[in-house]
């Protein structure tokens, strides 16, 4: 790489990888300061990337356009959506693509480029064929991000500090004030995000109505539950336990409004789960409850903590031995969640403005 270089990362998914591995955005900047970059994204994690002002250019990958055409059996079609996508990548004459993803379809979509140098991080499933050079997955597993990290090292990139990225708009900030001037939280509000993409990954509906109760109580503060649309029905089932104790906005705030909320909340309680990943990205307190994943223990950040109780069969990922009893997130209970809560922050502290320290119109 060189800086003059036109500079393609590739990181379809997931909106928690993104945010992970969003410091190399900067460190490719400090490197190569002249150098055009660009992101290649599917739609959900675009959002987080495309106020970033060290980013030329955000693409999507119209995944889901694709896989509607070969639902339909519209095979000519689908080549036809294929082949004008790879040459609005050609056309763009990237001179180097890092595939951060490293499986076939990002490595394909590397290809696809023509680009001379192509670096896959961890390339499997046939994708290390289609790169110029892999770089193995490494660095410390407890730290969150060492991957990118690690591979911004084995390009001699000035990694620095190594911080996320996430970038809100003026007009999400502007959305966010007015929702919050209507909610009565302008002095303040904790935020919980119990949702995630598989049950192995939860805490149980049980926990969070017990919790959300004794935070309200530690804090002072109101309290906001966030989430996706597929989580209403979860959401409501926990909203219904508390009565009017919690302010639901589960499904329905947009990505990048979730996140300028999460940017300005007092306290973060979550899952292992994109938004919360974006309380450490905002140096928002956070407390992060794992179980059948491999958590991150070193957050990088003081005010931020991950609450893990190892078993014999952790981390179980997607192939969980319990039966669904889900022991490891059961040892999590409320009252060590709130000690967290309290340690890593004080009930009087109150953010008075959005501290992501990147914006852009």
């Amino acid at each position: 790489m060189n800086s003059g270089d036109n500079i393609l990362i590739i990181r379809l998914s997931a909106i928690g990888d993104v945010v992970f591995a969003s410091p190399l955005i900067g460190a490719l900047k400090r490197s190569y300061p002249n150098a055009r970059l660009s992101w290649l994204v599917e739609p959900a994690a675009a959002p987080l990337l495309k106020h970033n002002p060290d980013l030329d250019e955000v693409i999507i990958w119209p995944k889901s356009d694709w896989k509607r055409l070969w639902a339909n059996n519209s095979f000519a079609a689908l080549w036809g959506e294929v082949s004008r996508f790879r040459r609005e990548l050609k056309r763009r004459r990237f001179d180097t693509v890092l595939d951060l993803q490293g499986l076939l379809k990002s490595g394909i979509l590397g290809w696809f480029t023509g680009a001379r140098e192509r670096i896959g991080l961890g390339s499997r499933e046939g994708s290390q064929w289609l790169m110029s050079r892999v770089i193995e997955r490494h660095g410390d597993a407890q730290r969150i991000g060492s991957e990118y990290l690690y591979l911004g090292e084995q390009l001699g990139l000035a990694t620095g500090a190594f911080e996320m990225q996430v970038a809100l708009g003026h007009s999400d900030k502007s959305l966010v004030e007015k929702l919050l001037e209507t909610e009565g939280l302008l002095s303040g509000y904790l935020v919980v995000c119990p949702f995630t993409t598989r049950p192995q990954k939860h805490w149980f509906e049980a926990r969070w109505a017990a919790l959300i109760p004794r935070l309200k109580e530690a804090f002072q503060l109101p309290l906001v539950m966030l989430g996706g649309p597929a989580d209403r029905e979860a959401s409501e089932r926990i909203s219904q336990a508390l009565g009017d104790r919690v302010i639901n906005l589960t499904g329905t705030t947009s990505l990048s409004e979730a996140a300028a909320l999460i940017c300005r909340a007092q306290l973060l309680v979550g899952v292992d789960t994109g938004l919360t990943h974006m309380g450490l990205a905002f140096a928002t307190p956070t407390v992060a409850l794992f179980g059948s994943t491999c958590p991150y223990l070193d957050t990088t950040r003081d005010n931020a903590v991950v609450l893990y109780h190892k078993f014999s069969c952790s981390p179980c990922r997607r192939s969980p031995t319990c039966n669904g009893e889900y022991s490891c997130m059961a040892a999590i209970d409320v009252e060590e969640v709130v000690a967290a809560a309290l340690k890593i922050t004080l009930p009087d502290q109150v953010k008075v403005g959005f501290s992501d320290g990147i914006e852009n119109p």
